[in-house]
């Protein structure tokens, strides 16, 4: 992903969880999994990028996210209907494994 990140000139920081905390700070369940915050830094969305799926024919477009993002940019509250993100689940290292997370 740091050659993803320096060959599209990502605009934002990119950010190796090595130790796996931040995931674990984030409450983050699987991949990806999207977080947007206001101004205030209060979290206002977390849930999927768009309604795509492997196979169900719907363009990737964003559609879910960018509409929390209008809604943030143009001071309107976000949609309270949060579809969660689907995704591969996230690989904990052995022995970091969070309490919120099955065993």
């Amino acid at each position: 992903m740091a050659d993803e990140a320096l060959a599209h000139n990502f605009s934002y920081p990119y950010l190796y969880d090595e130790t796996q905390d931040t995931a674990k700070a984030y409450r983050a369940a699987c991949t990806p999994d999207f977080f947007l915050y206001d101004s205030q830094r209060k979290l206002v969305y977390r849930g999927q990028f768009d309604a795509s799926r492997p196979n169900n024919d719907i363009p990737v477009d964003g559609s879910a996210l960018q509409s929390a993002v209008d809604a943030v940019l143009s001071g309107q509250p976000v949609t309270t209907e949060q579809v969660p993100s689907l995704g591969c689940n996230i690989k904990w290292k052995s022995g970091q494994e969070p309490d919120y997370f099955p065993t």
